[in-house]
């Protein structure tokens, strides 16, 4: 059968040749003409870049050229105003003159009437006539020739003019006053007027106004202005106006490159004046229609359409001028993209724009990009043209050598079909390639091989039956469609059986026990459950005698349609030896399991019957000291008898403690836990062994709760563990010693403790200290003791769910401790809530008061759990990783830097956080710091920051899990 992705011989030499020749030439040519785009593309990018560059910097040398002279226009403007003011001034304290003739309106207004080449006077009726100063018109009237020359002498200048306190207007050029100002106008209430007065100007010096709309009819203008005191009084305001006009037609002239403009904004951002280029970027009109009549009645300024950090788009641009007094800025106007330079013009703190459309300073880059790209374009048009015309050379190509392969080909795959039916030998075909013939000199080889294998074939199959059926009790073969089974081996001559039998007189041998589930195991065979079969069970031999049997088979043959299995095939091993052992090994355990028992009984048993003897040595031997003491010879045997009662007495706690071990080792009936009150067990234990501590001249430090505190368990045990570790404190203990009775209270458990003054215990030593029979080198000492009292007491604590712990150190004394739940007495008034679910804390620390301390710190804000060394540490937190570690460095069996190492080599705890609490100075800081941790406070503790650092760790696990 062909397969679906076959092809044939011409159209794999096409393939061929288009994988191993035209693809790579195609590939070649295609990263050459992206290189040539590409680096064209890089060129243009270059070139714009540069141009960019110098645009740049001649942008910012134009704008400050342009802006000096600007500014040397106005810095004119504003000396002519200081003269005109100066002589202002001196001319108004002058003699007095003869009052010039003026006309007189019907309502009051004195006004020039005609041109005759002087300046025109405007005197306002808000000031009655009989009130208006002549000789003050006639003092201003020999300032026409200076204010004629000023305005012929400065082009920008369009008007002069004098405004007094009492509405006097002397304006140059004449015009007739009446007919553009309001007759009743108050000079004072316009703002040209109030921003020379003292509150705004009160340097006395030039300033200028926003740009307005001229009463007069010469449009939109701003001015310069001065005051004219006479003494402190303000007589007027002198002003030199100056048209946007004609300021834009001094920025018109300007030379600015790529076809750009120059524009003019005031300090506050506002346009002061914008050309003709500039208003469609802007989307502004500079000459807005305005309203003289309006003008003449009220001030009309620029609208805030006007201002740079009104406009959308030129609030960045506004920002920057703000930041700096001169600079090159990106602005996006009407769509396209502008540089705009600007120079801040001193001392008015105007700004002058250049403003110029990128395209046009990329025009002619883009042009020659334009054009390179349009070549490459062209190179790859007869690139395809070129491969078109080479593919249909190579297609003829490929159809002339198919040709000369297929001949030669279907004769050697004729000899291999030969080969496959049996003629191993077939004819040679011959070809004109050498390849070919050599193909079908190997395929004759292969032939003369394929015979030689088939002979070793036969005979490795014989020697492989012979294997089999040397290693097994036979081989079989069932075929579920004849229901018959086929055996070879050992197995028909030991049980007696045909070499082919049907399947159901096989069955009928089987172990009544067995055959159902054997029945069951070739039904699922049979129905395709499963393909593979083993099972144990019991067959009978010809004496009716049974056997263990092995049987392990599997699925050879499966009907086409129904996919039932029609052959199956599998091995018998006798596995009757390895039931014998089992069974052995079966008894052996019951039997081990018998002697437990039995030796727990004994030694309940005989520890229990040891208590008579012992009782009837302790009672002869007090009732011979008693009649010692009666006949006076107390001081002769006293030694001795006292030696017996202590002796007993040991020998008694002994078998004690032997009952209570081997109890809770037989996993004795629960306690019964109750309330317990703790103060009053304390002080009982206390004067039980007061009188010991006389004895051996030690002191008791006894350390009672003020209030009632309860614990569950149960008194006597308690008391019993209690009474062990003082014991151990008192017999352990240094001559002089300290033996302390004390107790702790912390996240609702209260934890009894037993410290001594002893040799302390070694930290390679302290995990043993509650295993059984251990004494930790001092079984050849003269102190007495089984070793058991310690694994006791842990046992009791545990079936009272409390838990016991140690710390010591060598030389100092040991501290052992039981923790018990802590009841709580008080009634709660508060509604009951729902228990809620707190972060959990491991601390690994050896020192009671230090857990005791940070569990009651952090008890309303985590749950926290304590390891006393560094192994427990490691196990705890594999175990169940918490939310954040606390590690103390300096801990018995693992030190916290190992601790701390290995919890960052395990992948599942990597991410943990990890603060470490330990007592470090100097250089163990800088060490202590380089540790891979989140935190790392230093004892002693301060406990506000402790509590901090553990919220903030707790709180960014939380989101982190959320």
């Amino acid at each position: 059968m062909w397969s679906k992705r076959s092809f044939g011989l011409r159209q794999w030499i096409w393939r061929a040749f288009v994988q191993s020749a035209l693809i790579p030439l195609i590939l070649v040519e295609t990263v050459l003409i992206a290189v040539y785009l590409l680096t064209n593309s890089a060129i243009r990018d270059a070139q714009i870049e540069h141009l960019r560059n110098n645009a740049v910097i001649d942008l910012e040398a134009t704008a400050t050229q342009e802006a000096r002279i600007i500014d040397e226009q106005l810095r004119q403007v504003r000396a002519q105003a200081e003269i005109y003011r100066n002589l202002t001034t001196r001319v108004l304290m002058e003699d007095e003159v003869m009052p010039t003739t003026l006309a007189l309106t019907d309502d009051g207004v004195r006004y020039t009437p005609r041109n005759d080449g002087g300046a025109a006077v405007f005197y306002a009726n808000s000031t009655p006539a009989e009130r208006q100063d002549l000789q003050k018109i006639g003092k201003l009237t020999r300032l026409d020739p200076l204010m004629q020359q000023i305005e012929n002498n400065t082009p920008l200048i369009d008007s002069l003019y004098f405004n007094s306190w009492d509405s006097l207007n002397h304006i140059y050029p004449w015009f007739l006053t009446p007919d553009q100002y309001p007759h009743d106008m108050v000079i004072p209430e316009y703002n040209f007027y109030y921003l020379a007065d003292a509150s705004h100007n009160p340097e006395r010096k030039v300033v200028w106004t926003d740009v307005y709309v001229d009463p007069a009819g010469l449009g939109w203008m701003m001015s310069a202005v001065a005051p004219v005191y006479r003494g402190d009084f303000l007589e007027g305001v002198v002003g030199v106006d100056i048209t946007v006009s004609g300021i834009l037609e001094q920025i018109s002239r300007l030379q600015v490159p790529w076809n750009g403009y120059a524009m003019l904004v005031g300090a506050d951002l506002n346009i002061l004046a914008l050309p003709k280029a500039g208003e469609q970027a802007f989307g502004l009109r500079e000459l807005t229609d305005y309203s003289y009549e309006e003008a003449v009645h009220r001030e009309i300024l620029k609208p805030d359409t006007f201002k740079l950090d009104h406009n959308p788009q030129t609030e960045l641009l506004a920002k920057a001028i703000n930041a700096k007094s001169r600079g090159v800025q990106p602005v996006t106007l009407g769509g396209r993209t502008h540089l705009v330079a600007w120079e801040t013009i001193e001392p008015t703190g105007w700004h002058l724009l250049t403003v110029v459309d990128e395209a046009d300073i990329f025009s002619q880059t883009n042009a020659l990009a334009s054009r390179y790209q349009q070549i490459g374009y062209l190179l790859i048009a007869g690139l395809v043209l070129f491969y078109l015309l080479f593919f249909a050379f190579m297609w003829a190509r490929a159809r002339r050598l198919s040709q000369l392969l297929l001949k030669p080909i279907a004769g050697i795959s004729q000899m291999i079909d030969q080969i496959g039916k049996g003629n191993r030998l077939p004819q040679q075909v011959r070809s004109e390639i050498r390849e070919l013939d050599q193909m079908a000199e190997h395929i004759c080889g292969v032939g003369g091989q394929l015979e030689h294998s088939e002979a070793q074939r036969e005979q490795t199959h014989r020697r492989l039956e012979l294997v089999l059926e040397s290693a097994t009790e036979s081989l079989w073969e069932i075929r579920y469609e004849t229901g018959l089974v086929k055996l070879r081996g050992r197995f028909c001559e030991r049980f007696g059986l045909a070499s082919e039998l049907p399947l159901e007189e096989f069955f009928q041998r089987i172990h009544p026990d067995d055959e159902p589930r054997i029945r069951q195991a070739h039904q699922q065979l049979t129905q395709g459950a499963c393909d593979s079969y083993s099972g144990e069970f019991r067959f009978a031999d010809a004496q009716g005698q049974y056997h263990w049997l092995l049987s392990r088979g599997r699925v050879l043959e499966q009907h086409p349609e129904s996919g039932l299995a029609s052959l199956a095939a599998g091995t018998h091993v006798d596995i009757a030896e390895i039931k014998r052992i089992e069974g052995e090994l079966r008894q052996a355990m019951l039997d081990a399991q018998v002697a437990n028992q039995a030796k727990s009984r004994f030694i309940s048993s005989m520890s229990h019957e040891l208590r008579t003897p012992l009782n009837a040595i302790q009672g002869f031997a007090q009732l011979m000291q008693m009649q010692a003491r009666a006949k006076g010879q107390e001081q002769e045997q006293g030694d001795f008898l006292m030696e017996i009662l202590r002796a007993s007495r040991h020998l008694n706690h002994l078998v004690g403690d032997i009952l209570e071990w081997s109890g809770t080792q037989l996993q004795s009936a629960p306690l019964e836990l109750g309330l317990v009150d703790v103060g009053e067990l304390m002080r009982e234990s206390a004067e039980l062994v007061r009188a010991e501590m006389n004895e051996r001249g030690l002191r008791l430090n006894l350390d009672l709760p003020e209030a009632k505190l309860q614990v569950w368990a149960e008194p006597r045990r308690l008391r019993q563990v209690l009474l062990n570790l003082l014991s151990n404190a008192i017999k352990y203990n240094k001559p002089d010693g300290q033996v302390t009775l004390s107790y702790q209270v912390a996240a609702g458990q209260l934890r009894l403790l037993v410290e001594d003054t002893g040799l302390g215990i070694a930290s390679d030593l302290q995990h043993k200290v509650f295993e059984p029979f251990q004494r930790l080198g001092r079984e050849n000492s003269m102190i007495q003791g089984t070793g058991i009292g310690l694994s006791l007491c842990r046992e009791l604590a545990s079936l009272m769910h409390g838990r016991m712990g140690l710390h010591s150190e060598e030389g100092i004394g040991s501290s052992f401790w039981i923790e018990l739940a802590l009841y709580d007495s008080k009634p709660s008034t508060a509604p009951a809530k729902p228990p809620r679910s707190q972060p959990r804390i491991v601390y690994a620390e050896d020192n009671p008061a230090s857990q005791f301390l940070v569990r009651a710190v952090l008890n309303d804000i985590a749950e926290v759990e304590v390891a006393s060394n560094g192994v427990a540490a490691l196990q705890l937190i594999a175990a169940a990783p918490p939310d954040l570690v606390l590690l103390d460095l300096k801990l018995p069996g693992m030190d916290g830097e190992e601790l701390l190492a290995r919890l960052r080599s395990d992948p599942k705890l990597q991410g943990l956080p990890v603060v470490i609490l330990s007592a470090v100075s100097g250089a163990e800081v800088l060490r202590a710091a380089a540790l891979d941790c989140q935190g790392l406070l230093s004892k002693p503790l301060d406990m506000q920051e402790l509590r901090s650092l553990v919220e903030a760790l707790l709180a960014e696990e939380l989101k982190h899990a959320d």
